[in-house]
């Protein structure tokens, strides 16, 4: 009659010593770990913090900035700074005396929107990308022109 041998694996259950050598060994694909971040528990997220601080670089350490081809950059002048400088910018030959009108291109100028803040009393042409309402009505009331380029 055979007798029933305890198999290896019943006997070094619980032995820290015998066996597979370290506990840690012989656990399958727990032993493994899993994928990626899998197991680090709550002190993975503090983990991935000090990652993303380290030098500047990681994630979310720049913030978003928008494409430059998104970007509406406005650069705008208002009636009453044309009006104080008229005279020096027809000096200066980046504005044209024409008949009883002064003549001001706002992109020569380095602007591209003008603002009604001020008042003008000079007929002037003004040419630009844009205008504000309030800005065209005063043009207009000088008895000048707004021209959108």
């Amino acid at each position: 009659m055979t007798t029933n041998r305890t198999k290896k694996v019943r006997k070094l259950r619980g032995s820290r010593t015998y066996g597979w050598g370290s506990p840690k060994k012989h656990r399958g694909a727990g032993s493994r770990g899993g994928v990626g971040n899998a197991g680090r528990g709550k002190k993975g997220q503090q983990a991935m913090s000090q990652v993303n601080n380290e030098k500047g670089s990681g994630i979310g350490s720049k913030g978003f900035t928008l494409p430059a081809i998104v970007k509406k950059i406005n650069n705008p002048i208002n009636l009453s700074e044309l009006e104080k400088n008229v005279e020096n910018y027809i000096k200066n030959k980046k504005a044209v005396k024409e008949k009883d009108a002064v003549v001001i291109d706002i992109s020569a100028l380095g602007f591209n929107k003008v603002l009604g803040a001020g008042s003008i009393k000079t007929k002037m042409i003004l040419k630009s990308k844009s205008f504000s309402k309030i800005a065209e009505k005063k043009i207009k009331d000088a008895k000048g022109e707004a021209q959108v380029i």
